[in-house]
């Protein structure tokens, strides 16, 4: 699902009046979570799930084919944890081949 679809549904399913209305929910979402994970602060909704920033460790590593070697620095990257309701829903689903 492209994030056109997604404003589709979200103007479906939040009722909103028309598709610019959910457009701008969905990127007022975005944009607050990415302000709070700057911020280093976790944004927590219950039951669905957290939003946070952690530290990735920096790594060495070899360039294949030569005897290159790197090493990349300590970052923050964006990660999330689904919280208990969201793993049950996804959970309950079926699997189809």
């Amino acid at each position: 699902m492209n994030k056109a679809e997604f404003v589709d549904l979200v103007k479906e399913v939040g009722d909103f009046d028309s598709k610019k209305d959910a457009e701008r929910a969905v990127n007022a979402f975005t944009v607050a979570v990415e302000k709070a994970l700057k911020k280093q602060e976790s944004v927590v909704l219950v039951g669905f799930g957290t939003f946070e920033a952690t530290i990735q460790k920096g790594k060495a590593g070899k360039v294949p084919g030569s005897d290159k070697t790197y090493q990349t620095e300590d970052k923050y990257v964006p990660k999330f944890k689904p919280g208990k309701t969201l793993k049950e829903t996804v959970g309950a689903l079926k699997i189809t081949k």
